[in-house]
C-alpha cells in the first residue's frame, strides 16, 4: 500500500450554489442501535449487521453498496456484457474530464473521429448552463443546500425512475432511481438513498442509443448497461441529456493526460461485517468504493462518500470508523502502519472538504490557471505567491522543497487570510500562460513535465525552472544591475506587472534606493502611484532568493545540450489505435494513409500534408517500445508497431522497405536515451525500455533499455555497460508470478523481468520465448549449452552415458517409432524444459532420436558445402595426410558445428571403449552413423569409414588431452560398477524401467537399509511386505505398516496410500528424501474418526503461512484463516464470516506431508506441509504452503480427510495388509520382427545389412508388437 499517483480518478465536483437540500433530510434523526434492514429482493442473503447514525426513511443495508444477492446485486457492474475485457482494458487508468480550457489532446487517435468533436461542449460555462436544464423534473428539485451540508451529488443534469436490466440479459428488470450529472451515471434503490447502488463514469461512456421499445444502451469500453424508460419521450430525453453530457468526454478523458485528478490514497480495505474487501480511493474531498481494482481502472464503481459530513476516528489496532450522518462505513486495514495511513489520508480529505473553495473558483476563472504550470495537471489548488503561479499538489510540494526564500507556498482553499483582494487580483491579471511566457520560454520538449511525470522528474524540472532560472526569458537589460533596477522604479508606476515580475527575476532589486526621500523604495513608489498590484507584487519579493546565473562552489553546473534533433516526414499507412495486442492479419482495407512527422521529439500524425492540426501525438516519453514486423505480416509488407505509456499500440505500414528502414531509424532515435545508442545501430526487432532485477538486488528496481536482435538480447541496465544474452543459451525461461514476472537464468546469474505495463511486457515475453527456441532445422538455430552444443545432443548424450552405455546393441536396434517422433518434437518445441529420465524413457528411444535429429539436421553436421571434402579425405592413403586433412576440415567449421561433431565423436569412441559390453564396436558404430551423419543412402562405405577414421583417430584429429580422457573414462567405469553392484537392470530392457533404491527399516541408519529392486507396478503395501519379509517380521493384527517418504530438508514425512506406486515418488524424489518403512501409530484413530463421518468433509480455523517466492512475494508469517475441505476442494476463507474466498485448490491436486520445518517458525507443533502441483502453461508449476492446527487430534482429522476424499473412503484395505512376496517374474523382453544389423561376423556380412538398415535406420516393420517394447 502506497500512494500511486499512476491510477487515475475522477476528479472532484464542486457544489453549486443553486442546489437545495431534499426536504427528507431535515427529517434524519440519529438512532445509533438501529440496525440495517434487509433488502426486499427475494434472492438476497440475511442482511448483516451494521451501525449507523440516522435511519433514511425508506429501509436500506449498509451491504447493499456491496451486493449480496447478486454480485453488488445489480451484477451487471461486474459481469460484461456484449462488450468482452480484455486484460489490456483492464489496465486503462481511470481518467475523468474536467471543465477546462479547450485543447487537443497529443495522445488524440484520428480512429476516435477527433474532428467531429464540438468545441462549444468544453468552453467555460458550457457545462454549467446545463444545470439548469429542462431535464431536471420539477418534482425531484432539490431544496435550498445549507453551507454546512453539501454531501449531496453535484449539479444533477437529469433524474428520475428507469427499470435495469440485471447481467446476462435476464428478462425481468430492476426498478432504480436514476441521477446523471457532469461525471457520473448514479443509480439508487430509491429516490431518498444518500449512497448509490452504482455509478458509472461519463468519461468511459462511448456511445448512447435507444434500442427496442423504451429502451436505451448505456455502452463503455467493455460493458453495456440496458435501462428502460416508462414511455418514449422520457426514453428520448435520457438519451439526448447522456448524448449531450458525454460527447467527447471519453476521447479526452482515456487519451489526454491532462485531465485527471490523482488519487491521494488507494487500496483494499476491508468492510467489517460484510467480509469482503473493497477497493478504495481517497480523490481530493472525496472517497469512493469500487469492488476490486479492475473496476477502479474501468470506471465502474460502487459509491463515492462526500468528506465534508465525514468524521474518521480509530476503533482498534487495525480498524477504524468513518462516520457520515446516514451510515457508519467501518474499515479494517491490512496493518497498524496502514491504519495510520488511511486515517491521515481521509482526514486530510475532511479538511479539504470543509475548506473555503471561494479564492480557487476565483483563480480558476482565468482558464489558464485551471491548469498546472508545471505540470498541467488539472484544478491546481495550491500556488507559489511570489512566483506568480498556480500549481497542483505533487508539483506544490517540490516547490516546498526549494524553501520559502525561493518559492512561498499556499493553498488556494485553506489559506484564506493569505489571499487579499489585490493579491486574487494579480493572479487573474497574470494567469499562468503569461507568467510562463517569462518562465517557461526555453523549455526543451525532451525536459516538460506531464502530469503522471515522478517526483524525481518534477523536483529537476522545478529547480531548473525557479532555482537555477534555466527556462526563463531574458530581460534585454539582464547583466546590468543599474539599469534593471532603474527600470523597476519607472515600471512600478504604471501597470504592467509582468514586466516587473521579469525585472525581478533577471536580478532587479526590490530593495533599491529610488532616489527619493519621499518614496525611497519600489514599494513606497508604487502605493504613492496608486499601483496595488505592482505593490502586492513587490511585497511578497523582498526576500526573495533570485535564480542563480552561476551555481555554488561544490554543486556541479547543469547545462542544457540540446539532443541531436531528429527530424523525418512522409505517408504513412495507420490502423486504429488499439488496447490490445494484434493477433490477425490486417488487410490493407484498415490502413488509412495519414501524413506523419518526427520533430523536437514528437511523432506527430495528420489528416494530410495540408492539415496544421494533427490528430495525434505521442511524445518521445510516451513510447516504450516499438517492434519491427516481419514482412507481409499485414496487408503493407512493412510494418512497424508503437507501444505507449498509457497501454496503445498503434500500427503504422507501408510498402517501401527503405522508408520503413528510416522510419524505424528515426522513431527510435526520439525515445532512445543517449547513453544507450549503441542499440541503435542493430537491427533490431523489438526495442524499449523495462523495469527488471537482478539476482544480487531483489528489493529494487531498475529501468533497463532492451533489444531484440534475433536470438540475441542486448540490455542496457542502470548504472552498467552494454551486455549480451545469448536466450538460446539460457539454463532456464520461464514467466512467474501470474505472468508479470520473466525469469532468465543464465549461468552464475537470474534475471528477472517485471511487467510494469501488460501490453507491452506480453508483446515482450511472446517475442523473447520465441527468439529462445529453436529456429529452424541447422545447427545454428537450435537451443545451446554455454559450450555451442545443441541441447538435444547434450541431454541425449548424458542420458546414455549413465543409463546405455552396456545396453546391448545401443544405436543400433530401433526404438518404438512413435515415442521417438513425439520425443524429437518435444525436444524441437523446447528442449530446455525435456528432461529424461530412467524408467520413464527407454534408452533405445532416446539414441534413435539423436539419430533422427541428425538424419534430418538443415545442412548436415559438415555442412552440405564440406561434406564431400570430408568424404574425399576418407579415401586419403597416407595417415598422416588424413589425419591433417580432417583437421583442415574440422577447423573449417562453424562453431556450433565443430563443438558439436567434436562431443559426438567424443561420446562415440567412449561408447566403443565398452564394447565388450555393449557388443558396439568402432565398426558398428560407423556403420549406423555413417549414412545418418552424412546424410547418404549407404550404398558404399565411404561415409562410415570417415565416421571410422574420426572415431579410430580421435585424439590425434581434435588433439584431446589424454588425461582428461582418462578421467572421463574412470568415470564411466565407476558409474556401471556402480550399477551392476546394485545389480541395475536397463530400461531399455525391461519394461516398465526397474530401479534399485535403499530402504530403510524404522530409522535411517546403515543397520536398517536395504537395497530393492522396485518394478514400475510394485505398490507401497508391497514394498512394505517385501522389506518385512527380508527382515522375517511377521506382519501382526492391528499393526499399520506403512512405506513413508521422509524428507530431512523440509523436516515433513508422508505415509504412502497403500495402493500408490512407489516408482513415480522415487524419480520425484530430491537427494535429502528417502523412503522408511514403519508404523502408522496414528492410522487406527483416523479410521475409528473416518467411521464417525457420514460424508468426508471438515471445516475449521487453522493458522497459514506461504512459501516464499522468488521475489520475496507471499506471507511471510503465519496468520488464522478459516478453511472448508470437502470432497472437491480445499478452501481457504480470511475470518468465518467471510462469504468469498481467498484460495481455492483442487484435492486430488494436493500432497500432504505430516511435519514443518523450523525454520519457518511454526506456532505450534502439530503442523501440515501441503504441495499443491499442477500444469499451468503445458509447464509444471509447484506452490508448497503450511498449515497449523491446534492439537494433535485436529492434525489427524485434517489428515485422515485429506485421506479418505484423495482415496474415496478407501485409506486402509479392509483385510490387513496382506503379506505376499512382492517379487515377481520378468517376462522375457523381445523386439518384434526389427531389422537388426549383425553384431559379430564378416565385414561382408556386415556391409551387405548397411544398405537396408540405412533406407530407414529408424524403421521397425509393421508387423512389429510395439507394446513388448513399452
Amino acid at each position: 500500500m502506497q500512494k500511486d499517483p499512476s491510477p487515475l480518478v475522477p476528479p472532484r465536483i464542486r457544489k453549486p450554489q443553486t442546489l437545495e437540500d431534499p426536504p427528507w433530510q431535515a427529517d434524519l434523526q440519529p438512532d445509533l442501535q438501529s440496525d440495517f434492514q434487509p433488502d426486499l429482493q427475494p434472492d438476497l442473503q440475511p442482511a448483516l449487521l451494521a451501525r449507523r447514525v440516522i435511519q433514511p426513511p425508506t429501509e436500506s443495508r449498509l451491504d447493499s453498496l456491496i451486493d449480496c444477492s447478486d454480485d453488488y446485486e445489480d451484477s451487471d457492474l461486474f459481469y460484461p456484457g456484449t462488450h468482452r475485457i480484455s486484460p489490456q482494458d483492464r489496465e486503462m487508468s481511470l481518467q475523468v474530464p474536467v471543465r477546462a480550457k479547450v485543447h487537443r489532446s497529443s495522445l488524440y487517435s484520428d480512429d476516435e473521429h477527433l474532428d467531429d468533436d464540438d468545441p462549444s461542449l468544453w468552453e467555460a460555462g458550457s457545462v454549467g448552463s446545463l444545470q439548469g436544464s429542462v431535464y431536471l423534473p420539477n418534482t425531484g428539485r432539490l431544496s435550498a443546500a445549507t453551507k454546512d451540508d453539501s454531501s449531496q451529488l453535484a449539479a444533477v443534469i437529469k433524474m428520475g425512475w428507469l427499470d435495469k436490466n440485471p447481467p446476462q440479459g435476464a428478462l425481468y428488470y430492476q426498478r432504480r432511481w436514476v441521477k446523471l450529472d457532469v461525471d457520473y451515471l448514479r443509480y439508487f434503490d430509491n429516490d431518498k438513498e444518500v449512497y448509490s447502488k452504482g455509478i458509472i463514469s461519463t468519461a468511459f461512456v462511448t456511445h448512447v442509443t435507444s434500442v427496442g421499445e423504451l429502451k436505451f444502451e448505456v455502452v463503455t469500453n467493455n460493458r453495456t448497461f440496458i435501462f428502460r424508460a416508462e414511455s418514449e419521450v422520457e426514453r428520448n430525453d435520457w438519451v439526448d441529456a447522456l448524448q449531450d453530457c458525454t460527447r467527447g468526454r471519453h476521447l479526452r478523458s482515456t487519451m489526454n493526460p491532462c485531465s485527471p485528478l490523482s488519487a491521494e490514497f488507494q487500496g483494499y480495505l476491508e468492510l467489517r461485517g460484510l467480509r469482503s474487501k473493497l477497493y478504495t480511493v481517497v480523490a481530493s474531498e472525496k472517497v469512493f468504493l469500487y469492488k476490486n481494482i479492475e473496476d477502479y481502472r474501468l470506471g465502474v464503481g460502487i459509491t463515492s462518500i462526500e468528506m465534508n459530513v465525514g468524521n474518521v476516528k480509530d476503533t482498534d489496532r487495525r480498524g477504524f470508523d468513518l462516520t457520515t450522518p446516514y451510515r457508519i462505513f467501518s474499515f479494517i486495514a491490512e496493518s497498524e502502519q496502514l491504519r495510520e495511513q488511511w486515517v491521515e489520508a481521509m482526514r486530510n480529505a475532511i479538511g479539504e472538504a470543509l475548506s473555503n473553495s471561494e479564492v480557487a473558483e476565483r483563480i480558476w476563472a482565468e482558464p489558464s490557471n485551471s491548469l498546472c504550470a508545471d505540470c498541467e495537471a488539472p484544478q491546481p489548488e495550491w500556488a507559489a505567491i511570489n512566483l506568480c503561479v498556480v500549481v497542483c499538489k505533487r508539483c506544490a510540494g517540490e516547490h516546498r522543497g526549494l524553501g520559502p526564500s525561493i518559492s512561498k507556498v499556499r493553498s488556494l482553499k485553506m489559506d484564506r487570510k493569505i489571499w487579499t483582494e489585490e493579491l486574487i487580483q494579480v493572479f487573474l491579471l497574470l494567469g499562468n500562460e503569461r507568467v510562463n511566457s517569462f518562465w517557461a520560454a526555453n523549455v526543451p520538449p525532451s525536459e516538460a513535465l506531464s502530469p503522471t511525470s515522478c517526483s524525481e522528474e518534477r523536483r529537476r524540472f522545478i529547480t531548473n525552472k525557479y532555482r537555477q532560472g534555466k527556462y526563463r526569458k531574458y530581460h534585454p537589460l539582464y547583466g546590468n544591475q543599474r539599469e534593471l533596477n532603474n527600470a523597476l522604479c519607472i515600471n512600478v508606476q504604471c501597470s504592467d506587472v509582468l514586466e516587473t515580475l521579469s525585472l525581478i527575476f533577471c536580478g532587479a532589486d526590490v530593495n533599491c534606493s529610488t532616489d527619493m526621500a519621499s518614496w525611497p523604495t519600489a514599494l513606497s513608489l508604487a502605493n504613492a502611484h496608486s499601483q496595488p498590484l505592482q505593490a502586492e507584487l513587490i511585497s511578497h519579493n523582498l526576500n526573495t532568493e533570485l535564480p542563480r546565473s552561476e551555481v555554488d562552489e561544490g554543486m556541479a553546473a547543469i547545462h542544457y545540450s540540446t539532443p541531436p534533433c531528429v527530424s523525418h516526414n512522409g505517408f504513412l499507412f495507420k490502423t486504429a489505435s488499439m488496447a490490445r495486442a494484434i493477433t490477425e492479419r490486417k488487410s490493407k482495407d484498415e490502413f488509412s494513409r495519414r501524413w506523419c512527422t518526427v520533430n523536437d521529439g514528437t511523432f506527430s500524425y495528420y489528416e494530410s500534408d495540408k492539415n496544421s492540426n494533427p490528430n495525434g501525438a505521442l511524445k518521445a516519453s510516451d513510447i516504450v517500445c516499438l517492434a519491427v514486423d516481419v514482412p507481409q505480416r499485414h496487408g503493407f509488407d512493412n510494418t512497424f508497431e508503437l507501444y505507449s505509456e498509457s497501454e496503445r499500440l498503434y500500427l503504422f505500414g507501408t510498402d517501401d522497405p527503405d522508408s520503413h528502414k528510416e522510419w524505424v531509424k528515426s522513431i527510435a532515435k526520439t525515445f532512445i536515451p543517449a547513453g544507450v545508442e549503441p542499440l541503435l545501430k542493430l537491427a533490431f526487432e523489438r526495442i524499449g525500455r523495462l523495469k527488471c532485477k537482478d539476482g544480487l538486488n531483489l528489493q529494487t528496481s531498475k529501468v533497463g533499455w532492451f533489444a531484440l536482435v534475433g536470438s540475441t538480447l542486448h540490455a542496457y541496465l542502470e548504472d552498467s555497460q552494454g551486455e549480451e544474452i545469448h536466450l538460446r543459451k539460457l539454463n532456464e525461461l520461464s514467466i512467474q508470478q501470474d505472468n508479470e514476472v520473466l525469469v532468465l537464468v543464465e549461468k552464475g546469474r537470474t534475471l528477472y523481468i517485471e511487467g510494469e505495463r501488460k501490453l507491452d511486457f506480453s508483446g515482450w515475453c511472446a517475442a523473447i520465448q520465441a527468439a529462445a527456441g529453436s529456429g529452424g532445422d541447422t545447427l545454428s538455430q537450435q537451443q545451446l549449452t554455454e559450450t555451442d552444443i545443441p541441447v538435444i545432443v547434450h541431454s541425449c548424450i548424458g542420458y546414455i552415458t549413465q543409463c546405455g552405455l552396456t545396453s546391448e546393441g545401443i544405436y543400433r536396434k530401433s526404438g518404438v517409432n512413435s515415442r521417438v517422433a513425439q520425443l524429437l518434437e518435444r525436444f524441437r518445441c523446447d528442449a530446455r524444459s525435456v528432461r529424461l529420465r530412467e524408467g520413464e524413457h527407454q534408452v533405445d528411444d532416446v539414441s534413435n532420436t539423436l539419430k533422427r535429429f541428425f538424419r534430418e539436421l538443415g545442412e548436415g553436421l559438415f555442412t552440405s558445402e564440406d561434406a564431400g571434402s570430408w568424404l574425399s579425405a576418407a579415401g586419403i592413403q597416407d595417415g598422416s595426410k588424413k589425419i591433417s586433412q580432417y583437421q583442415q576440415l574440422f577447423n573449417r567449421l562453424p562453431c556450433v558445428n565443430k563443438a558439436t561433431l567434436q562431443a559426438l565423436i567424443n561420446h562415440l569412441y567412449c561408447v566403443q571403449r565398452f564394447s565388450e559390453l555393449n557388443q558396439m564396436n568402432v565398426h558398428n558404430l560407423a556403420i549406423v552413423f555413417g549414412p545418418t551423419l552424412f546424410q547418404c543412402d549407404g550404398k558404399d562405405f565411404t561415409a562410415g569409414c570417415a565416421i571410422e577414421d574420426l572415431i579410430q583417430h580421435y585424439t590425434f584429429i581434435f588433439q584431446v588431452d589424454e588425461q582428461q580422457l582418462k578421467k572421463q573414462l574412470d568415470e564411466i567405469t565407476a558409474i556401471i560398477e556402480m550399477r551392476e553392484k546394485l545389480n541395475t537392470k536397463f530400461p531399455s530392457t525391461e519394461p516398465g524401467g526397474h530401479f534399485i533404491c535403499t530402504v530403510y527399516l524404522e530409522e535411517k541408519k546403515d543397520t536398517a537399509e536395504q537395497h530393492v529392486k522396485i518394478p514400475g507396478s510394485m505398490t507401497a503395501a508391497e514394498l512394505a511386505c517385501e522389506v518385512l519379509d527380508r527382515r522375517k517380521i511377521r506382519v501382526k493384527d492391528k499393526d499399520y505398516w506403512n512405506c513413508w517418504e521422509v524428507s530431512d530438508k523440509e523436516e515433513m514425512e508422508r505415509p504412502l496410500h497403500y495402493q500408490e506406486r512407489v516408482l513415480p515418488t522415487l524419480h520425484s524424489f530430491g537427494t535429502d528424501s528417502h523412503l522408511l518403512i514403519k508404523k502408522h501409530l496414528a492410522m487406527e484413530a483416523m479410521l475409528v474418526y473416518l467411521a464417525s463421518k457420514v460424508e468426508p468433509s471438515k471445516h475449521g480455523m487453522m493458522k497459514f503461512r506461504e512459501e516464499r517466492s522468488i521475489l520475496g512475494l507471499g506471507l511471510s508469517s503465519f496468520h488464522d484463516r478459516y478453511f472448508i475441505l470437502n470432497s472437491s476442494s480445499l478452501r481457504m476463507y480470511k475470518e468465518i464470516r467471510s462469504n468469498r474466498t481467498e484460495r481455492d485448490w483442487p484435492v486430488k491436486n494436493l500432497k500432504v506431508y505430516l511435519g514443518i520445518k523450523k525454520k519457518v517458525r511454526p506456532p505450534t507443533c502439530w503442523g501440515l506441509t501441503v504441495v499443491y502441483e499442477c500444469k499451468k502453461q503445458d509447464k509444471q508449476e509447484r506452490q508448497q504452503w503450511y498449515l497449523c492446527c491446534e492439537s494433535l487430534s485436529d492434525m489427524r482429522e485434517w489428515y485422515a480427510t485429506f485421506l479418505s476424499i484423495q482415496y474415496d473412503g478407501n485409506v486402509w484395505p479392509q483385510d490387513g495388509l496382506q503379506q505376499t512376496q512382492a517379487g515377481r517374474a520378468l517376462p522375457e523382453t523381445r523386439h518384434g520382427n526389427v531389422s537388426l544389423i549383425p553384431l559379430r561376423g564378416s565385414e561382408n556380412e556386415m556391409r551387405n545389412s548397411v544398405a537396408a538398415f540405412s533406407q530407414d535406420s529408424l524403421a521397425v516393420s509393421e508387423t512389429t508388437n510395439h507394446q513388448e517394447l513399452i
